[in-house]
C-alpha cells in the first residue's frame, strides 16, 4: 500500500521480459516511475531501449511480467486502451493521416483528448475554441508557418516537432520520448528541449526519455536508468550514474567519461 512518504508510481514495471525465440531482448525490469519526475534511460545500442518503451506503450507484448499505471495492471490492454489510461508516446507520424495537414492533425489529437472521437467531420464548426488551441499548439513548436502542409512533406526535424506537438495535444500523464532530437540541426535542438522542459516544470507529469546524447540528460534528468543487454543495470541520481566506472567504461562510452 502506498503512503504519503511513498506514493504509488505513476507509472511502474515488475519483472518485465520480452523474448525473441532464444534472444532476451529484456530481461526481467523491475522500475518505479514517480509523478512528476524526468527519467533518462540510457544505454549502448542494442541494450533494450526502445524494446522497452514499446512493452510500456503496448506495441509489443510482453512474455512475463507486468506494467501498471496509477498502481493498476495494464498489462494485458492494447496501446489504445494503455492511451486512455494515460499514457503517450510519441506518434510515428506514419501511421497518422500523412494526406491531411499538419494543423489537421493536431486538432484530431486535441478531438481525442476532448473526448470527441477521431472523426475528421465532427464538431468543428461549433469548436473553434480547440480550432484556436491547435493553432496555439503549433505556435508552439514553431510550425505555424507550415500549418498547411502534409507531415510528409516537412523535414525530419520539423516532424520531430510535430511529434512533440501531437503528444502534448493529447496531454498524457506520462509522456514517452524515445530519442526526440535524433536528427534534428543544431537550431533545431532547442526547441523540443525546452518544450519538454515545460512539461517537467509543471510539476504533475511523469516524463521518460530515451537519449543518447549526455548533455540533454544532465540538463533534463531528475534520474538515470541504465540498460545492458536488456537488463536494468544502473538506476540513480545523473550524477553518481554518470560518475559509475561502470557507466562509463562499458555503457556510456569515452562521450560520458571526457564530456
Amino acid at each position: 500500500m502506498a503512503s504519503a512518504s511513498n506514493p504509488t508510481p505513476a507509472l511502474e514495471t515488475r519483472g518485465l521480459t520480452i523474448r525473441f525465440g532464444g534472444h532476451v531482448a529484456v530481461n526481467a525490469v523491475s522500475c518505479a516511475f514517480q509523478p512528476g519526475t524526468l527519467t533518462a534511460i540510457v544505454g549502448p545500442n542494442g541494450a533494450g531501449k526502445t524494446t522497452y518503451f514499446n512493452l510500456i506503450s503496448g506495441q509489443l507484448k510482453a512474455t512475463a511480467g507486468s506494467v501498471l499505471v496509477d498502481g493498476r495492471d495494464i498489462t494485458r490492454l492494447p496501446a489504445s486502451a494503455r492511451t486512455h489510461r494515460g499514457l503517450g508516446r510519441a506518434f510515428q507520424l506514419t501511421n497518422l493521416f500523412p494526406q491531411l495537414t499538419a494543423l489537421e492533425n493536431v486538432r484530431l489529437a486535441i478531438q481525442s483528448r476532448a473526448g470527441a472521437g477521431w472523426s475528421m467531420f465532427n464538431i468543428w464548426d461549433t469548436r473553434r475554441d480547440l480550432i484556436e488551441e491547435a493553432e496555439a499548439m503549433l505556435e508552439t513548436v514553431h510550425l505555424a508557418d507550415k500549418r498547411h502542409l502534409s507531415p510528409k512533406t516537412l523535414s525530419h526535424g520539423d516532424q520531430r516537432k510535430l511529434e512533440v506537438a501531437l503528444l502534448m495535444a493529447l496531454d498524457p500523464k506520462i509522456y514517452m520520448f524515445d530519442e526526440p532530437t535524433a536528427g534534428m540541426s543544431v537550431d533545431e535542438v532547442p526547441t523540443v528541449l525546452e518544450l519538454i522542459h515545460q512539461i517537467k516544470a509543471r510539476g504533475d507529469r511523469t516524463i521518460l526519455l530515451v537519449e543518447h546524447k549526455m548533455d540533454v540528460v544532465r540538463s533534463l534528468a531528475d534520474r538515470i536508468i541504465v540498460l545492458h543487454n536488456g537488463a536494468l543495470v544502473a538506476d540513480g541520481e545523473p550524477a553518481s550514474v554518470i560518475a559509475s566506472p561502470i557507466v562509463q567504461e562499458a555503457y556510456l562510452g569515452l562521450e560520458a567519461a571526457h564530456d
